[in-house]
């Protein structure tokens, strides 16, 4: 059965989307989304690159990379610890996916009025990470929520067991889309746009490279890297407040190593203190 949603509730933060939840964390305040998924399907259609070709190809990540990031925010030099991780690839209703993990903890002394303890599951296509299932599982002031998404395109029958939401062919969800801005050979791409779906809206992002080779200074060393800059939009319209920049290291793994985004409820910073690939 394939189900067109419209949500009117509290969900996850845009800060889950633009750092593919590495930024939940901080946020303590719900955002109100509302709109038809049909809505969302038309605006993508026309501001979206076509999916890349669907045979395997390689990647710069690997099944076991986990990479550790510490964030600050406002007064909050040490506000939360994120955690991305690439615990396996495996078969998921016929789809060949890599299963992609963020995990958000808020730590001390931000947590003593703020618990908050997120994670977020994207199953994305083994070649093109055009989202296939997509899991938020958010622990926020003593308040649980976990929700599940299936994906399938237009006049496609689903795989999955119940409902799922219907998206543009090449759409990906946050975790997809941060992986996908690594695996971008930005030699060659002065930009990149695609859509996103967060389980509540679908944006569209926009995303540039704006130097080659910045040096940046971090817990977990001193990395030549790309500045990549990227804003969001819905239904071709900018969405205000919202402004992310990421360091990329030049390396064969493309290590996203610092992070910082403009938000509406301030300033956040994640940068790298540690990485196992």
């Amino acid at each position: 059965m394939t189900a067109h949603y419209r949500f009117a509730a509290p969900g996850p933060i845009v800060a889950a989307l633009v750092l593919a939840g590495a930024l939940a964390a901080l946020s303590t305040i719900p955002q109100v989304r509302a709109g038809s998924q049909k809505a969302h399907r038309k605006a993508a259609a026309a501001s979206v690159d076509p999916p890349v070709a669907t045979k395997p190809v390689a990647m710069p990540f690997r099944t076991g990379e986990t990479l550790n990031y510490r964030l600050s925010w406002a007064a909050f030099s040490n506000a939360a610890s994120a955690q991305l991780t690439v615990p396996e690839q495996r078969d998921l209703f016929g789809y060949s996916t890599w299963h992609l993990r963020a995990q958000g903890h808020t730590l001390s002394p931000l947590r003593s009025f703020a618990t908050v303890d997120d994670q977020f599951d994207s199953y994305a296509d083994q070649s093109t990470l055009e989202a296939r299932q997509y899991e938020t599982h958010l622990d926020e002031l003593g308040k649980i929520q976990n929700q599940i998404f299936h994906f399938t395109e237009p006049e496609q029958a689903s795989r999955a067991p119940g409902p799922s939401v219907v998206v543009t062919p090449g759409t990906r969800d946050p975790l997809g889309t941060l992986y996908e801005l690594r695996r971008v050979d930005w030699e060659h791409t002065p930009e990149f746009r695609g859509a996103v779906y967060d389980g509540h809206d679908l944006y569209e992002i926009t995303a540039k490279r704006e130097t080659d080779e910045d040096t940046v200074a971090i817990a977990a060393g001193t990395f030549s890297a790309s500045r990549i800059s990227f804003d969001l939009f819905q239904h071709q319209e900018p969405v205000p407040g919202i402004h992310v920049i990421i360091w990329i290291a030049n390396d064969a793994a493309r290590t996203p190593v610092l992070m910082q985004a403009q938000l509406p409820f301030g300033n956040v910073r994640a940068e790298l203190t540690s990485a196992s690939q």
